[in-house]
């Protein structure tokens, strides 16, 4: 089973792992849980961008 991935670079869906000459990622967000290890983490790397 393929996976859709959305290209980093221009927004467009697709199952390959490059498009436009960049990675394509995973467009789903990460699930939501109250007893989440790495929030403090994320939102660290959030702040650097």
């Amino acid at each position: 089973m393929k996976l859709i991935l959305q290209c980093k670079k221009c927004g467009t869906y697709t199952f390959q792992k490059k498009h436009c000459d960049t990675t394509t990622e995973n467009p789903k967000p990460a699930k939501y849980s109250p007893e989440d290890k790495y929030a403090k983490y994320r939102r660290m790397a959030m702040k650097d961008f």
